[in-house]
């Protein structure tokens, strides 16, 4: 006798809401057979929960209690001014921009300048236009089998496609801003496909933020990361979804001979996160730096768990994650870097470490080493602990403040993973952006 699961009042919500906004999601014939796949294989497995051992901290079945209906892309006003005020000192940044308000492409709000090998188009008009070479990647690979992403491929919506052209150089960083926005909560599906070309360079900026007055929401983002043979690639996600929301984010890449990925990621008021990186080395002699920062108050909760798969020899991968923790908040991280038995000569390093600024913050981490060579350097560690009291002591011996000597100690903390981002002007507005959202941290008692 089979039992059949039972499915919480979520998941059946979010069966039923496929059904109701099918006939309106874009794509044609061979999207839609997509859709329909990978909404089936959502319902065969339901939400993540803590009896699998990657979602063992972040149980999806308990945290999401009921599906906000699905964003559309359209009905909700933005002005310029109020999505410069979301973004902080990002909006300063000389940058190509592209804006998605609710799920949607916003073109009065995007300015990208002509620039030699830069291709950027909306994935609603490549779905509409192109659907079989932009849906190629949608049932590719084991991560297309997962729950949430399966999930993100039935409701997607929009997003940015970014293709970089072999050998191109782009000057300034491309910012691409997903905004919530409007008095009805709503659930957003974005997507977007990042090809860099062989050889080339660029600077990509994601931006999750939540407008002044946005009703709470939950977020579904992917990326999907391509980079060539010899390219560099910088990449950058800063959430700051709302403290009313959740958000759900997955970055798939693959890395080919000598390219260089360097990721970083900061994530601050937003309710729950879960951010996902798989990352699989597909080239000798590629180069891997992957970074964050994490800042929780109040009941926020927020997991990173990244798998990087050294699949083949000579490849260099580093992880470097600091969180600060305050009030009731919870952080995650769990990190497995699996080194295949014909890669050898891997170099692979991996750090987590975390500050408490109260008793009833919680860290958990999980650093896992797969190791199938024998000619390999691999190592990993993890720390949690208070402000050291003699520098504190230190400091205010000296005549600093209270409130400015632990903002000091909290910068210096965060800044050795902020300090990674090798251009200046990005690497300064995320500190102002950390920097900013320490203040609510600091009430916290000791």
């Amino acid at each position: 006798m089979s039992v059949a699961a039972t499915r919480t009042k979520a998941e059946q919500a979010l069966t039923a809401n496929f059904e109701a906004v099918f006939a309106r999601l874009p794509g044609g014939h061979a999207i839609a057979e997509a859709r329909k796949a990978a909404i089936g294989r959502f319902a065969s497995l339901g939400l993540p929960h803590r009896r699998i051992e990657e979602w063992k901290y972040t149980d999806l079945r308990v945290a999401l209690r009921e599906a906000l209906p699905p964003a559309l892309g359209n009905g909700a006003a933005a002005r310029p001014q109020e999505i410069d005020a979301a973004l902080g000192e990002l909006a300063a940044l000389d940058a190509h921009r592209i804006v998605f308000v609710n799920g949607g492409h916003r073109a009065d709000l995007s300015a990208i300048a002509v620039a030699r090998g830069l291709e950027v188009v909306t994935l609603a008009q490549a779905l509409a236009t192109s659907a079989d070479r932009a849906g190629s990647s949608l049932t590719r690979g084991a991560a297309a089998q997962e729950a949430m992403v399966a999930l993100n491929t039935a409701f997607m919506t929009d997003g940015a496609i970014v293709r970089i052209a072999r050998g191109a150089r782009i000057d300034k960083p491309l910012l691409v801003v997903f905004a919530r926005a409007g008095t009805e909560a709503r659930f957003v599906t974005t997507r977007n496909i990042i090809e860099v070309g062989e050889g080339a360079r660029a600077t990509i900026i994601e931006a999750h933020v939540a407008l002044a007055g946005a009703a709470q929401g939950q977020t579904n983002a992917l990326s999907e990361i391509a980079v060539g043979d010899g390219a560099h690639l910088t990449h950058v996600q800063c959430a700051l979804a709302g403290t009313a929301a959740s958000h759900i984010s997955t970055w798939v890449a693959t890395l080919g001979q000598d390219a260089a990925y360097r990721a970083f990621q900061l994530t601050a008021a937003t309710a729950l996160a879960r951010n996902n990186l798989l990352v699989t080395f597909e080239g000798e002699g590629a180069k891997l730096d992957i970074s964050g920062c994490f800042l929780g108050r109040g009941a926020e909760h927020i997991d990173t768990t990244l798998v990087v798969d050294h699949a083949v020899p000579g490849c260099e991968s580093r992880e470097l994650f600091k969180g600060v923790l305050a009030d009731r908040a919870r952080g995650v991280f769990q990190g497995k870097v699996i080194v295949r038995p014909d890669a050898q000569k891997t170099d692979g390093k991996q750090m987590a470490q975390v500050l408490m600024l109260s008793e009833d913050a919680e860290f958990d981490s999980k650093p896992e080493l797969e190791i199938y060579a024998d000619d390999v350097v691999c190592g990993h560690g993890s720390t949690a602990a208070e402000i050291d009291p003699d520098l504190l002591f230190y400091l205010r011996s000296r005549g600093i403040a209270q409130t400015q000597a632990r903002t000091m100690l909290i910068e210096s903390f965060i800044g050795e993973a902020i300090d990674k981002i090798e251009d200046e002007r990005l690497r300064e507005a995320l500190a102002g952006l950390a920097l900013s959202r320490l203040g609510p941290l600091l009430s916290a008692k000791l």
